[in-house]
């Protein structure tokens, strides 16, 4: 089995650096999107909270009403903030704590530029008071970014993770909150890769893996290496290694000569890094293997899926035979299980497209027939290899969408399907797509 410590790398600090670099050098990239408001906003980020959906219809009279009650917030919190400023100067420390009322007001009532220039000046008045790094300043920045990202400033709201990672990395020391803050920047290290933020999504790529170890390292201090904590960093370390060694590269920017040196350091730093990518998969994976056995121990279900796991990463990594024992193993194990038949068709019924690791999948969610706009046939050789692909419905305005998914389901690498433990041919798969989901 493998140590999770075993993960060891770079420090907080120097991390800290590269990612101050990558901001540098995104702001001098004409390429980089600009607000970029045609690109889907990222979901939320992991350990963010999110505010509550809206459930009153536009026009109601309890929408109206909700409306009437958020301006009314809005200027409680304005009178507030003008009297504390009058009586006790416009520097206060007692403003900032009621400009992060306001600016979730204004960001509640979808406001968002209004509640960016407060939350700015709410940080604005925590370095004064507290300091330049000081700890108030994070529900802040963390409110701001929220609001570049409803805007679809997504540029704004990768400068301002910078800097939030700096503040934390300054005024959080050892424990949860800090492991936390790692993994969050290490999810929008993860958010800003796929909506193409800067030039290389390489730097991207790095970053999260390095943020990600590093929480590790941070629980591993507090927490031993058994601890369930651990998982969460590990599961996001396995996602930058799909992620890694699926990297399909970038041409030249065209810069001068200073950043195509920069350039030629960052991509020979993540050549290394994906010289290693199946051994650091396999490292990681065996890491979560040894705590989910330990934490559940004799759990059939759990033993299976730590096989499933490392077969699903070799298959994905074209090691067939190696994959296979694995699978094999996995099968066995399921059958020592009281529920073994249905585990088996669960895992083993139908072939899976991989990578089936959650926040990696590589293909859109599927739909039931009746509700999609694109109808595709195929077969899954007992290899995984897809076979056969035609397309059934007659629709014609999604063309380029459909075409794009037909070429991407063909380089798809799948888990077969098992029969008594060994692998089978599946023919005639039919999978429904809505092409307006992706």
């Amino acid at each position: 089995m493998a140590s999770p410590a075993s993960l060891a790398g770079d420090t907080p600090e120097e991390v800290a650096e590269q990612l101050q670099s990558s901001a540098d050098h995104n702001a001098m990239d004409p390429n980089q999107p600009a607000g970029n408001a045609a690109v889907t906003p990222p979901a939320a980020l992991p350990g963010d909270s999110t505010e509550p959906a809206d459930l009153t219809e536009p026009g109601s009279s309890l929408d109206e009403l909700t409306r009437e009650q958020d301006r009314l917030d809005i200027q409680s919190y304005r009178n507030v903030i003008a009297d504390i400023e009058r009586n006790e100067g416009a520097y206060s420390p007692n403003v900032s704590e009621h400009l992060m009322s306001l600016g979730s007001a204004l960001q509640q009532s979808g406001e968002h530029a209004e509640a960016i220039a407060i939350f700015k000046r709410g940080v604005h008045l925590s370095r004064i008071n507290d300091g330049l790094y000081g700890a108030e300043q994070i529900p802040l920045l963390q409110s701001e970014i929220r609001s570049h990202l409803a805007l679809g400033d997504f540029a704004a709201a990768d400068e301002r993770q910078v800097y939030l990672y700096r503040v934390q990395l300054r005024s959080l020391s050892s424990g949860p909150r800090r492991a936390n803050a790692l993994m969050q920047q290490a999810g929008w290290q993860q958010q800003a890769y796929e909506l193409r933020l800067g030039e290389h999504g390489f730097n991207r790529l790095m970053n999260m893996w390095d943020l990600y170890r590093l929480a590790l390292n941070d629980i591993i201090k507090r927490e031993g290496e058994h601890s369930a904590s651990l998982l969460s960093p590990l599961y996001g370390m396995l996602r930058a290694q799909y992620l890694i060694s699926d990297y399909q590269g970038e041409g030249s920017s065209g810069f001068s000569s200073e950043y195509d040196f920069a350039e030629r350091q960052g991509q020979s730093r993540f050549n290394a890094y994906r010289a290693q990518s199946y051994k650091k998969g396999l490292s990681v994976i065996r890491a979560i293997q040894d705590i989910e056995t330990t934490v559940q121990p004799g759990n059939a279900a759990v033993a299976a899926n730590a096989y499933l796991r490392l077969a699903d990463w070799m298959m994905w990594h074209g090691q067939d035979e190696e994959a296979l024992a694995n699978y094999r193993q996995a099968f066995a194990e399921l059958a020592a299980s009281s529920d073994a038949q249905l585990l088996q068709q669960q895992l083993f019924g139908a072939p899976v497209a991989l990578p089936a690791l959650e926040g990696v999948e590589g293909l859109p969610p599927t739909v039931a027939q009746e509700q999609g706009n694109a109808l595709l046939s195929f077969s899954v050789t007992e290899n995984g290899r897809l076979i056969d692909l035609e397309r059934l419905d007659d629709y014609e305005d999604n063309d380029a969408k459909v075409n794009r998914l037909m070429r991407q389901l063909r380089k798809t690498q799948f888990r077969p399907r098992f029969e008594a433990g060994e692998p089978v041919a599946t023919e005639h798969i039919v999978w429904a797509y809505d092409s307006n989901n992706w």
